[in-house]
């Protein structure tokens, strides 16, 4: 088994993150949802959020445990959760239950898969870390090039409770199966005794947090991720009510968005490897505000300009999820990478709830999505700024 570990590890976590990534498609789900259980666009938007703030929470929590209890336990305990939660979604009939199945269940069990397969691509593939995590990492982004579109056509074939319940089932059939062969290399436990040994002189979390950088840094983070997971739970609506497309177009148009959300990763993380956090933070929000400006001025029929605007917002929130963890190592050391990015990860919890309250209320209060373009201008223009403020080099006072 362990031969077909290192060969089978990038593309079963590819696919595990695909399952996972499926949240990105929530705004497929959105409007049936609304209909279904009788909601306005903030209550809809509440599962998304909440599963976006366990998902953060769940992460840092899980990442001590994946060498103590193997990585393939990890995986097969927060892919059953993952499941379920979907698979429970299926049968409530009001907002708080959907909450608790899909946003709490389903959001924990993300955030504990989630260091797993990237724990086990790196420890194969040492050499080339960046290159192989990136890749894996690509399949939570180009997760709704897949399920948005069978999620549209199984609600308009089976309606939206029974798309939960087969999703979920699907989920746990994937995961489960393709966490069979995930395990660490045998040198992994000397490679763990010279990363302890290393860990005497590594900057401590204590350091980190009395550290300003870190708190620009987890600002720009929260921005970042704001109006990216803002723009990515109201797509399809957009599509339907600002540019007045079919739900089938805007299906397609989340799958094309997930492409750009993919390669967002590797294409930031090069940038930031090279130029370091502040020059691809910056170009970020400049992209960020042009974006904006541009879905400002759409109206009915420009399906151009709200393709290429929300390309770029996907394209930024995957560049996001790879500016922050390498600033973070750069910055602050690899020694207690692992830690220290997971405090930092509370930003993306913080940008989720920030974008679905924001974004819901201003559909709610206005009739209309065109407005919530005001707010992410705002916060590319406030993150331009902050992000000056995020030096390059390694120095902890």
């Amino acid at each position: 088994m362990k031969k077909y570990s290192k060969i089978l590890s990038v593309p079963f976590g590819i696919i595990i993150f695909m399952c996972l990534g499926s949240v990105y498609s929530w705004s497929i789900f959105k409007k049936p949802v609304e209909e279904a259980l009788n909601l306005t666009s903030t209550e809809s938007g509440l599962p998304y959020v909440v599963f976006l703030i366990f998902y953060a929470l769940g992460m840092p929590l899980s990442g001590n445990f994946i060498k103590k209890i193997g990585p393939r336990a990890i995986t097969i305990i927060g892919g059953i959760f993952v499941s379920l939660g979907w698979f429970l979604a299926g049968f409530v009939n009001n907002i708080v239950l959907l909450v608790l199945t899909y946003g709490v269940m389903g959001g924990i069990g993300v955030g504990i898969v989630y260091g797993a397969p990237m724990a086990v691509v790196g420890e194969w593939f040492p050499k080339k870390r960046g290159l192989a995590v990136g890749l894996t990492l690509g399949g939570f982004g180009l997760s709704p090039f897949v399920t948005a579109p069978l999620s549209r056509r199984l609600i308009e074939t089976y309606g939206v409770n029974s798309t939960f319940k087969i999703m979920g089932i699907a989920f746990f059939i994937i995961i489960i199966a393709l966490s069979i062969p995930l395990s660490f290399p045998e040198s992994i436990k000397n490679n763990n005794n010279k990363y302890q040994k290393g860990l005497e002189n590594a900057v401590t979390l204590k350091e980190v947090l009395r550290n300003k950088r870190f708190y620009f840094l987890w600002m720009t983070f929260a921005l970042g991720t704001f109006t990216g997971l803002m723009v990515i739970g109201i797509s399809s609506p957009v599509a339907e009510e600002v540019i007045k497309l079919s739900p089938d177009y805007g299906a397609l148009a989340v799958s094309i968005f997930a492409i750009f959300n993919g390669l967002g990763r590797p294409v930031f993380g090069v940038l930031t490897d090279k130029f370091y956090s502040k020059i691809s933070g910056t170009i970020s929000y400049i992209l960020i505000i042009i974006a904006s400006i541009m879905m400002l001025n759409a109206k009915e029929g420009m399906v151009g300009l709200y393709m290429i605007s929300f390309c770029i917002f996907w394209f930024v929130l995957g560049g996001w999820l790879a500016i922050a963890p390498t600033a973070v190592s750069n910055i602050f050391g690899a020694e207690n990478y692992a830690r220290n990015y997971g405090f930092l990860f509370t930003a993306y919890g913080v940008g989720a709830i920030g974008g679905g309250i924001v974004s819901g209320k201003i559909k709610d209060i206005f009739n209309s999505y065109h407005y919530v373009f005001i707010p992410t201008l705002i916060a590319g223009v406030i993150g331009l700024i902050l992000i000056q403020f995020v030096r390059k080099k390694r120095k902890i006072n």
